[in-house]
């Protein structure tokens, strides 16, 4: 009996460029279904108007693409706290839109997401792209960081609650050790 994928929405929340990704994942394969950003910095100076737009593009990834789970990115904390605020606020948003269609959310921090996609916390965005590149077996030159940061929230979710490894907490001296037991991941 074949399993049903687990369709993923993977969110990087933004006021100016939300990046989003929806994968399809089971134990055999990961699908990427549509990867991309949306971007806000041309409808309004006005935050509100912002975050109603950000309520709404999410909600229409929602309704076409009929996820059952949402992943995404927790903001990070940074110098600026009017930044931080802003930030917080579009991911609130993006959160309730998921919430009022019964999606469910799981919050996770950046070095989670690039430690369960690189192996390292500390990796740079093209070190996070390019080995979703590999993983994967895609190209993901032509998109935003945005775009591939959603991406790896959506993969480190499938990572962390049902993929390969579930409730193996393991930790890695360096690089070499990680690929040696994830093969597939470095290439």
């Amino acid at each position: 009996m074949e399993s049903t994928p687990t369709r993923i929405l993977g969110i990087d929340p933004g006021t100016n460029v939300l990046g989003f990704a929806l994968i399809d994942a089971d134990k055999k394969q990961i699908k990427v279904l549509e990867i991309g950003v949306v971007t806000f910095a041309h409808i309004s100076d006005e935050h509100t108007v912002k975050l109603q737009h950000i309520f709404e593009q999410v909600q229409d990834l929602i309704f076409q693409y009929k996820p059952t789970q949402m992943a995404i990115e927790a903001p990070f904390f940074g110098k600026n706290v009017q930044s931080m605020l802003k930030l917080g606020r579009a991911q609130g948003v993006a959160i309730a839109a998921g919430m009022v269609n019964k999606l469910a959310i799981t919050e996770y921090m950046p070095k989670q997401i690039k430690r369960a996609i690189t192996g390292n916390g500390n990796a740079s965005k093209e070190q996070v792209a390019g080995m979703l590149e590999n993983i994967l077996r895609t190209k993901f030159a032509d998109q935003k960081f945005d775009a591939t940061d959603a991406l790896a929230t959506a993969l480190c979710h499938w990572y962390q609650s049902s993929g390969p490894g579930v409730g193996a907490k393991k930790s890695y001296s360096g690089w070499s050790a990680f690929l040696k037991d994830n093969p597939g991941r470095g290439k």
